[in-house]
């Protein structure tokens, strides 16, 4: 019971859900339902099925969290797993040569693809490039007074 309440006041400053944070909050939700039961038999009061049933959907909903919380923890550590898998099969592959130097790679750029390249014009994608804002021009905390007074202006022209 001593390791139990230790491993609980550590899986407080412990980040995500621990098995022993889990076990004594679904212990702490089985309790409150039975007392709510308790005092339902006892009174006959329907405050405590209503009590009852919105403890009943809190408990639900925090242990779907939780089994949320560990499928998403699965993922990332599987995802890190194969990043992990191709870089080292990425290093193996890049070994090859024995030496620790590392050699420059040249790509060959295929003749069609260099000779498309070569017949595009800048204003062929006169449509595709957007303009860059100058400092002027952009919005937020270095407006000016002036741009308050275009603003206003065009205010006045929509009238």
């Amino acid at each position: 019971m001593a390791d139990f309440l230790t491993n609980l006041f550590q899986s407080i400053f412990t980040p995500g859900p621990t098995p022993t944070l889990v076990v004594a909050t679904n212990v702490s939700f089985a309790a409150l339902q039975l007392v709510l039961l308790v005092l339902l038999i006892a009174t006959y009061s329907v405050h405590f099925l209503i009590l009852s049933s919105l403890s009943a959907g809190l408990w639900w909903a925090i242990n779907w969290f939780v089994k949320e919380l560990q499928a998403s923890d699965k993922n990332e550590d599987r995802a890190k797993r194969l990043r992990d898998t191709r870089r080292e099969r990425d290093e193996k592959d890049g070994e090859d040569s024995g030496t620790e130097t590392e050699s420059a790679e040249t790509t060959q750029i295929p003749d069609q693809v260099r000779a498309e390249g070569s017949r595009l014009k800048p204003s062929d994608a006169e449509g595709l490039v957007r303009k860059r804002r100058s400092l002027g021009e952009a919005s937020g905390d270095l407006s000016t007074d002036s741009e308050w007074d275009k603003v206003e202006d065009e205010g006045e022209e929509d009238r």
